[in-house]
């Protein structure tokens, strides 16, 4: 009689566990790894995506959150970011121009970075233990051929400290963390920064990522994604002003479809510097997209065209690519190109990183890195960011309770279930059951 009892009293416990930690019901799911563009209901279990279905009944979840008329994607992936800030470098993308992550990257949907050569393999350690090892942003790296990193000026143009061997053992050193390596900014007339830089890609089996620095007659930009780069290898700032992307009648050039076709890959990197709407929009009606979208995030380019990345995604919808493949060149695409391939999707058993997007229709204005302004109607919003099963952003409290339907003393109830309170709040909370 006692084991009966105690096992319909564990049945019946175990009947009350809710299935899954949190649902997200009713959005219009865009994942492009898994060919899903439908509303469907998304559930999250244990910091994983637990099950993509059209219909899971609410009684299963312990939170469940309408997100009806919004877009439901997996988190952002931006693989062009400095985030190698605090360092008191003044006017270096390892220093002063960076930026910390976290203040940037989640309130826009962006669950992921790929920090772009800013750190070397001297300096590399640092920006792990200053940047990397503490931000709630998943952060990895590219590391420089320059041993120093960014550190701007004649820091950048020293070949002897372009050490591919150095380089590509730092990489290996720290291996699933460094998933590239990066030239930029040489001015020189000689290969040798991209050489380096891809000998050391060779030796540590990784991608490299090329900002060209100054365009020289002496080596041709299209001898670089023709002749240069590899399969597999990044071309960062496509729409730069100085790319040769037109001929003199203004039609997009044949050499470009042709690089993309041998397997190099074009990145936005939007920047500061390095997005012109002359080039984008003949580019995009010739047909030609790029492999992925990003923002070269630092303290120049959040303030000026820029912004952010749902600015520089609304910017390519409105110059008519679909929403869905707006999605897919900012989550999937760039995180296989980085091998992160657990991330930009909502695959089940994947991590729980999700973006949940309003898009606004509207009157509204983009501008380039020129100034120069494009009207579109379309602008992307971000309502709710989920890194690992958390929720860490959440502008509209769609997670929350009205405070007046909650006890009167509602602060645990209201906010302890997902972990985003701030230390400090925590810190005053009673110990849970």
């Amino acid at each position: 009689m006692r084991f009966a009892i105690l096992l319909f009293t564990t049945l019946t416990v175990a009947a009350a566990q809710p299935r899954y930690d949190l649902l997200l019901k009713g959005g219009h799911v865009l994942d492009g790894k898994n060919q899903i563009n439908a509303v469907r209901d998304v559930a999250i279990k244990d910091h994983k995506i637990a099950a993509v279905a059209a219909s899971i009944p609410a009684s299963q979840a312990a939170k469940v959150v309408d997100v009806s008329g919004l877009y439901v994607t997996p988190g952002l992936v931006d693989i062009h970011v400095h985030v190698y800030a605090g360092t008191g470098m003044r006017g270096a993308y390892s220093g002063d121009n960076s930026v910390y992550p976290d203040g940037h990257t989640l309130r826009v949907g962006v669950t992921t970075v790929v920090d772009a050569g800013s750190s070397g393999w001297r300096n590399f350690e640092d920006f792990k233990d200053r940047v990397i090892d503490r931000s709630k942003t998943r952060v990895y790296a590219m590391l420089n051929i320059v041993g120093k990193g960014m550190g701007g000026g004649p820091i950048e143009q020293n070949i002897q400290d372009m050490d591919p061997e150095a380089t590509a053992n730092m990489a290996k050193k720290h291996k699933g963390v460094v998933v590239g390596i990066k030239t930029a900014h040489y001015q020189g007339p000689e290969w040798v920064a991209v050489d380096r830089g891809l000998e050391a890609g060779r030796l540590a089996g990784l991608p490299l990522m090329v900002d060209f620095g100054a365009f020289r007659t002496e080596r041709p930009f299209e001898d670089l994604v023709l002749k240069k780069l590899r399969p597999g290898d990044i071309y960062t700032h496509t729409f730069l002003a100085w790319v040769p992307m037109l001929d003199a009648r203004g039609n997009f050039r044949q050499y470009l479809f042709d690089a993309q076709k041998r397997g190099v890959i074009f990145d936005v990197g939007h920047g500061g510097g390095s997005f012109v709407w002359r080039h984008a929009a003949p580019a995009i009606k010739a047909g030609f997209r790029p492999d992925s979208i990003s923002t070269d995030l630092h303290i120049g380019s959040m303030n000026a065209g820029m912004k952010d990345m749902l600015n520089v995604m609304s910017k390519f919808l409105n110059l008519g690519l679909p929403l869905d493949d707006v999605i897919l060149r900012s989550t999937w695409h760039p995180a296989r190109q980085m091998n992160l391939t657990q991330y930009g999707h909502l695959t089940v058993g994947a991590p729980a990183d999700v973006a949940v997007l309003r898009l606004h229709k509207g009157d509204f204005g983009f501008t380039d890195v020129y100034g120069a302004r494009m009207k579109g109607a379309q602008k992307l919003e971000c309502e709710l960011t989920i890194l690992d099963g958390k929720v860490v952003y959440d502008l509209n409290g769609l997670t929350r309770q009205d405070w007046d339907k909650l006890p009167k003393n509602y602060e645990p109830q209201a906010a302890a279930w997902d972990g985003t309170l701030s230390a400090g709040v925590r810190a005053r909370l009673p110990a849970r059951p």
